[in-house]
């Protein structure tokens, strides 16, 4: 509805004359002031030579009835236009909403399109700890988002199985007695990259070894430490299968440091124009574009993360056959360095700079502060998830709402974890509060889903009284939550154009409140009541629209709580 007010303003800009501009049309933050408000009277008043709201007056006279759906238009204040829908349009909206049922929301702007979303990024020897679970849900959202507007999304994950951090997780290996044939887990990794780490900072001789070690995995020169790190590496990247399905991810194509880091070392050398060498290392001059200088190869010979990327960008492509676009999803920590990676890209790979989009997001933070895998002070993402769990299950105890499985207890859990992480601007850091996360009163996760999980109890109860959801016959007058529920495209599409999660978990936030407030106000399991068939189907595109806004930012809607 938006674009058809749009385009009939605009249609009758030309009508009088006026040159095309840009203005909004953007729904009034009181909704007594009509579904749609439009400031093009006065955006183009001085243009036009006219005062705005005599403008405003001559663009309503020409779009009096033009409209379908659109009942009445008002000119408020110095010049803004309102526009008050039908009820009608809301029975109709319904209706789709209905009938659409789980594509309900999507749409096809991104059809025919190969997207590649690259998040999470966890490297095999270290532990995957709640900052690889917080990077995981703002990844995956972006993929779904993606989805939602038809696109062809390819999920990739990037991870680093060379590099100092293995060496140091090796060394930790050997120290600890580990071997290629013992049986050992991946906790036994994370004990062992611990020890490793604080070895090389404190300990001049085990730092050499150390440095040697990273040489010869990346050469892979000396069997012994083959054996130990292909054990090791198998043990990580099995581990992290366990994770994946738990988080609702299932990527697409793996990519490896250890497969970039000899294409990354060509591509450095083929172009000596890019890449002069200084002090024995190869770099790009990032200053003359004004970025920072960043090192591709350093003394030893070993390309850097810097160089390994451009590589990947290459790998990426040519393992999926093409692609239209590639989102890098990454903690924002980052930011100026993908700047610089990707200005070098483009003297490398043009065309793959083009398609390349880096999104930076915040940190989620918990009250201890900041983690630090190099000492060992981190949470798993597993334990976290447990324990927000255990917590979630005596809730369900307390409430009496429903019997507290396991996976129930689990679903909640990640629903409170994936909406905090998601319900501010994604590049922005926020903190974790346990207590808020896992209220059922608002503004979280486990809100939402009990709201869609009491829909779904509703509707069987109205219908154990006959009460069947039906549109035929409607009030006079429509609820607030229809003038909330029909918005749910929109929010959608905005969202992916935006690379905003937060506006569909805002969006469904305000739904499920208005539904509530409904619900508290209009009785539907009544088969006495006119409307009731109508206020259920109500109901029941509300729950759909739940479903899938939730599905939207990777929380599971429950239908029992």
């Amino acid at each position: 509805m938006e674009d058809v007010i749009r385009t009939a303003v605009a249609e009758v800009l030309e009508s009088l004359g006026i040159a095309p501009i840009d203005f909004a049309v953007e729904h009034p933050a009181d909704m007594a002031h009509g579904e749609y408000a439009c400031n093009v009277a006065m955006v183009t008043a001085k243009a036009a030579g006219i005062a705005p709201r005599a403008l405003a007056e001559k663009i309503v006279a020409a779009l009096e009835g033009q409209i379908e759906y659109v009942e009445k238009i008002e000119i408020a204040g110095p010049g803004f236009i309102n526009f008050y829908l039908a009820r009608d349009f809301f029975t109709t909206e319904l209706m789709r909403a209905t009938a659409a049922g789980e594509v309900w929301g999507q749409n096809d702007s991104e059809s025919g399109q190969k997207i590649l979303v690259e998040y999470t990024d966890q490297n095999p020897f270290k532990a995957f700890h709640i900052g690889h679970l917080f990077t995981n849900t703002v990844g995956e959202s972006i993929a779904r988002l993606g989805e939602m507007q038809g696109a062809d999304i390819r999920r990739v994950t990037y991870q680093g199985d060379v590099g100092l951090h293995v060496a140091h997780a090796v060394y930790g290996m050997q120290q600890l007695g580990i071997t290629a044939d013992s049986a050992f887990t991946s906790d036994d990794l994370g004990r062992a990259y611990v020890l490793g780490a604080a070895a090389y900072k404190d300990d001049e001789s085990a730092q050499a070894i150390i440095r040697d070690l990273n040489k010869k995995i990346y050469e892979r020169s000396d069997e012994a430490v083959n054996m130990l790190y292909d054990a090791g590496r198998a043990v990580s990247l099995a581990y992290f299968e366990t994770i994946y399905p738990i988080l609702g991810t299932k990527f697409s194509e793996y990519f490896f440091e250890s497969e970039m880091a000899p294409k990354g070392k060509a591509l450095v050398l083929a172009h000596p124009d890019v890449f002069p060498q200084s002090d024995g290392a190869h770099i790009f001059r990032g200053e003359a574009y004004g970025l920072h200088t960043r090192v591709f190869m350093n003394k030893e010979g070993l390309p850097t993360y810097e160089a390994k990327e451009l590589a990947l960008a290459k790998a990426k492509d040519e393992r999926c056959g093409g692609y239209d676009h590639s989102i890098i999803s990454t903690a924002k920590e980052i930011n100026e360095y993908f700047k610089v990676l990707k200005c070098a890209m483009g003297f490398v790979y043009p065309e793959l700079a083009a398609k390349t989009e880096h999104i930076g997001h915040g940190m989620v933070r918990l009250s201890t502060g900041k983690m630090s895998s190099r000492t060992g002070d981190v949470i798993l993402a597993l334990d976290f998830i447990e324990e927000i769990a255990t917590v979630a299950h005596d809730k369900i105890v307390e409430s009496g709402m429903a019997k507290p499985t396991t996976e129930l207890a689990q679903a909640i859990a990640l629903g409170a974890i994936k909406y905090a992480t998601l319900k501010g601007n994604i590049e922005q850091d926020s903190v974790f509060d346990t207590n808020k996360a896992l209220s059922f009163e608002g503004d979280s996760g486990p809100y939402l889903q009990y709201t869609h999980a009491r829909i779904c109890s509703l509707l069987e109860k109205a219908e154990a009284v006959g009460v069947i959801p039906n549109l035929a016959i409607a009030p006079e007058i429509p609820y607030v939550v229809e003038k909330i529920l029909y918005r749910f495209p929109e929010v959608v599409a905005e969202a992916w154009l935006e690379r905003a999660p937060h506006l569909v978990v805002t969006y469904v936030t305000e739904l499920a409140g208005a539904f509530n407030t409904f619900y508290a106000h209009e009785k539907i399991a009544d088969a006495s009541d006119t409307y009731a068939p109508y206020k259920a189907a109500v109901a029941e595109a509300v729950a759909t629209t739940l479903k899938n806004g939730l599905w939207a930012i990777g929380i599971e809607a429950p239908e029992r709580l």
